[in-house]
């Protein structure tokens, strides 16, 4: 493109001309090195199974195959693919320190009952237009899903549609745990739950554990549907997610009930 013997005009002019840098002229493309690019496949892979993992994790996962990696390294080639690890953010649903905290009623307690305990909890997803929130009514001891919402903003109402379409839905709960988010802490909430006659427990503070039974959902939710496809639309994600609780509570086998689904066991049961 640029003649550097050229009769009339200067290689100076001729960059100019053609609108580039004249460094750009002497540029030597770097060889591809070998090595880096099979790392780079097998980053892409991993990634594809475990989106979840950061570069701590991929180290691991890279030395198991036999290649001698390092931290630094791997974190510049994710980089260089653009991937990053996936995980949840912390804080979604923060305390009001104004609102009343319930004592958690769980410990030591023996839950071997449909409606004996219902939990819930907030996690987020994320989507091309941000992220939007999904709380979701689970019940304990059969882990079926009874009830979830989308939405766009941490409101309180949200988890008060949920959980007045699980209670009309189902008979109610003896107990009701969540975790101490102000959406669950307000007044609307628990003013529900007691006009039920429901008694409230709630998570101690910063013991995401003693709401397990949500948090495997997510897990499952998550890594089984929601890494696994992008999201256009409101509409199109609460489809999928319709889809998967649906599969959720009526197909996929569980192990802790001896492979059978959360809806039979909760039928037998209730």
């Amino acid at each position: 493109m640029v003649d550097h013997n050229h009769p009339k005009l200067s290689v100076r002019e001729q960059v100019q001309l053609l609108d580039l840098t004249r460094s750009s002229l002497y540029y030597q493309a770097r060889p591809v090195d070998p090595i880096e690019a099979t790392l780079k496949r097998e980053i892409s892979t991993q990634y594809l199974a475990t989106p979840f993992y950061g570069a701590r994790k991929m180290v691991v996962h890279l030395r198991r195959l036999g290649y001698e990696v390092g931290r630094k390294l791997v974190r510049r080639l994710m980089d260089a693919l653009g991937l990053k690890a996936i995980f949840p953010k912390p804080n979604l649903s923060k305390r009001n320190q104004a609102h009343k905290v319930y004592p958690y009623l769980l410990e030591g307690l023996t839950i071997d009952r449909p409606n004996q305990v219902w939990a819930t909890d907030i996690t987020y997803i994320p989507t091309p237009g941000g992220h939007v929130y999904l709380v979701a009514i689970l019940d304990w001891a059969s882990r079926k899903v009874l009830s979830w919402r989308l939405s766009n903003t941490l409101s309180t109402h949200f988890c008060l549609e949920a959980l007045d379409e699980a209670l009309e839905a189902y008979d109610k709960p003896e107990i009701f745990n969540t975790d101490q988010g102000c959406q669950f802490t307000s007044a609307e909430f628990t003013d529900r739950l007691k006009g039920a006659g429901i008694a409230i427990s709630m998570d101690s503070k910063g013991r995401c554990l003693d709401n397990i039974i949500v948090e495997r959902f997510w897990r499952s939710l998550k890594y089984e549907m929601v890494y696994l496809q992008e999201f256009r639309t409101m509409m199109d994600l609460r489809q999928r997610i319709a889809h998967y609780v649906a599969f959720y509570n009526n197909e996929r086998p569980h192990q802790s009930h001896g492979y059978e689904t959360p809806t039979v066991v909760y039928k037998k049961a209730a």
